[in-house]
């Protein structure tokens, strides 16, 4: 029998008096966790090279040099804040919250991994700001839609758009969740979701909606995106669960870029010990 780490037991314990309204620094439980961890960045180069952005490419290679081309470089945030909330805004400055600095393992569903170092900040602050009434039980996001900007949104794309994410509500307050505007210390690139994109580090990397243009606070589950185009392949949680495997291959292992060898998925994608309590009353074999 594995036994817990002592740190992350009272990490984990941190975060659920955090969830009760205790002053606690989510900042320095979240670097105690990345210090544990030892993580280090992958090669930008992979960052930058290997990344999946329909609304440009299902062609990796052709994604990014149409995102370099592409007129998203030249996009500011500009975030539509709406729904069941007190406080609705459109979102231009982010100054007012504060940047965080944190390197989280992506998981893709397609069984690969890197490490990669986002600065943005949690996103519990704007929804701190915007004041979600009561009622608001999820969050749903999306994207720009620009069939200027993007050719797979012209009409022959794989999927509908404009993509479209959704957390819950208790989800998206969790510390760990962030919106990011910089990777590596610089400003995201079109190919990775510029100007602002959604970062979950527990769920497969589909989840991370990029080029973020509208929050809306919702009682409804939102439909996402994947789940539309196939809910047997893609749920709305798609937490990272290796015990679950995709209906065309096993997510047991992974091969994180620039390895040969495989290793070994973990639950939550290492990150466990710190939300698995967000679904204790959850079948995570039946709710992918």
């Amino acid at each position: 029998m594995m036994v817990t780490n002592k740190n992350y037991y009272l990490n984990r314990r941190n975060f659920l008096k955090l969830g009760a309204g205790a002053m606690v620094s989510s900042e320095a439980i979240a670097n105690e966790i990345l210090k544990l961890k030892d993580l280090e960045p992958s090669n930008n180069e992979y960052a930058y090279n290997y990344v999946n952005f329909y609304e440009f490419s299902t062609d990796k290679r052709l994604c990014v040099k149409l995102a370099q081309e592409s007129k998203l470089n030249e996009e500011k945030i500009n975030i539509e804040i709406s729904g069941l909330c007190e406080n609705p805004i459109t979102l231009t400055d982010i100054s007012q919250f504060k940047e965080v600095n944190r390197i989280y393992k992506l998981r893709c569903v397609e069984a690969w991994s890197m490490n990669l170092p986002w600065s943005g900040f949690e996103l519990r602050e704007l929804i701190n700001l915007a004041k979600p009434k009561k009622e608001a039980k999820f969050i749903k996001f999306t994207s720009i839609f620009n069939p200027d900007i993007f050719p797979d949104q012209k009409g022959y794309g794989v999927i509908d758009y404009p993509y479209v994410e959704g957390l819950r509500l208790d989800e998206a307050m969790h510390p760990l969740t962030i919106l990011a505007t910089k990777l590596y210390n610089e400003p995201l690139k079109a190919q990775n979701g510029a100007p602002i994109r959604l970062v979950v580090p527990w769920k497969y990397g589909f989840k991370y909606i990029k080029s973020i243009a509208k929050i809306e606070f919702t009682d409804i589950q939102p439909i996402s995106s994947w789940e539309k185009y196939n809910p047997n392949e893609y749920g709305f949680y798609a937490n990272v669960n290796p015990n679950v495997p995709h209906p065309r291959w096993s997510q047991s292992s992974h091969r994180v870029l620039g390895s040969f060898f495989k290793e070994d998925t973990e639950i939550f994608n290492g990150y466990g010990d710190l939300v698995s309590f967000l679904y204790n009353d959850l079948d995570l074999t039946k709710n992918f």
